[in-house]
């Protein structure tokens, strides 16, 4: 819990009825806050998805109430839990990203700061070299009083992990809690526990990792972390998705640098010439980071929460509001604000439309502001 924090803990039952809202079709973290700011609370907009999704030939499919409680008893039985946005667990940087999520799954933890983090991530195929410089960054950070975040994967991942097992590291899965991706990193994802660190997803108990499933993973090891290192890394690779949403976060960039000969130090190279700080060790990081403010997501601001800003009474928008903002949407994202202006849709009817064509799949949010029409 971070001092000073206002945080809202959740009774079971909406702990479950979060949860169920969370597994409909199509309801992703964007749509939850929506849902929840339009009704009040994920019981009343699981009462209200028939009549939202009534315009679409889509059927929502809701998980029911025992599929819930089955998932936390799965959870529970592995040592995890469920943490809900605003609560005291929920790690405070997140509150700070674009479509973060309203759920995560945890366990562990007794040894992470999460106000002192530091993301490293780098190349599976990593150098001996980049390993050796993964961990005395890592274990300097460590030593620093900084908590070291990543991604479980092989090569920079794995080394940073091991060595920050000590002084606490979070693992951030691609997949359920027991979809521990690689195979061979699990008896490490053990270890990260039985030392007191954490392990962290928002998917689903049993969801089998997809190449899709990995940059979202990697938007959740930045907004953990007040920086991203980049220790080695080729052009095209995750470790550089990482570092353009640590940016897209506000987050601080680091790399270091490598022999010009060598395809895994491209990455990091480029990100230099781009304007990412260049280290050589812990220290040139937490000279940056040590000059940032730790409170500055140590207050919980609240106003996503269910504010009752649409009376349960508001008028539903006319046919012809729906035919315009279908003529005013393209395949180009748009800020909602700007839809309002050229459409004169009301603000609070633009929210229940854009709600009905989410959830119908005719929409895509992109960074949790812009909206744009899905490609058939």
């Amino acid at each position: 819990m971070v001092r000073g924090r206002v945080t809202t803990e959740l009774t079971p039952a909406q702990r479950i009825a979060w949860l169920r809202l969370l597994r409909t079709d199509n309801v992703g973290p964007v749509t939850f806050r929506q849902l929840l700011n339009r009704f009040g609370s994920a019981e009343a907009a699981i009462a209200a998805l028939p009549t939202l999704s009534g315009k679409s030939s889509r059927t929502l499919s809701v998980i029911s109430q025992s599929q819930a409680e089955d998932e936390m008893a799965g959870l529970s039985r592995y040592g995890a839990r469920l943490v809900a946005q605003g609560e005291s667990d929920y790690p405070p940087h997140l509150l700070h990203i674009a479509a973060s999520p309203p759920l995560l799954t945890m366990a562990g933890g007794d040894r992470v700061d999460w106000l002192r983090t530091v993301g490293v991530v780098g190349a599976r195929n990593a150098s001996s070299a980049g390993v050796k410089m993964t961990r005395l960054l890592a274990e300097e950070l460590g030593a620093l009083g900084y908590t070291v975040v990543s991604g479980l994967a092989r090569g920079i991942d794995a080394a940073a992990h091991r060595a920050s097992l000590n002084t606490g590291t979070v693992a951030v899965l691609a997949g359920g809690f027991d979809r521990i991706y690689p195979d061979e990193n699990i008896p490490l994802a053990h270890d990260i526990l039985d030392n007191g660190g954490t392990l962290l997803t928002e998917m689903p108990l049993g969801w089998e990792p997809r190449a899709r499933d990995f940059p979202r993973r990697n938007r959740l090891v930045s907004g953990l972390s007040l920086g991203i290192v980049v220790v080695e890394a080729a052009k095209r690779s995750g470790s550089l998705i990482t570092a353009r949403l640590a940016l897209e976060q506000n987050r601080d960039v680091f790399a270091v640098p490598g022999s010009p000969l060598d395809p895994r130090a491209e990455g990091g190279n480029a990100l230099i010439q781009q304007g990412a700080r260049l280290i050589t060790s812990a220290r040139d990081i937490v000279e940056v980071l040590g000059s940032a403010d730790p409170a500055r997501s140590a207050l919980f601001d609240p106003e996503w929460l269910p504010d009752g800003e649409f009376g349960a009474d508001e008028a539903m928008p006319a046919e012809s509001d729906r035919e315009r903002l279908l003529a005013a949407l393209s395949t180009t994202p748009i800020e909602v604000d700007e839809l309002v202006a050229q459409t004169g849709i009301a603000p609070a009817a633009m929210q229940i439309l854009l709600l009905e064509l989410d959830l119908g799949g005719r929409v895509e949010w992109s960074s949790g502001q812009l909206v744009a029409l899905r490609f058939s």
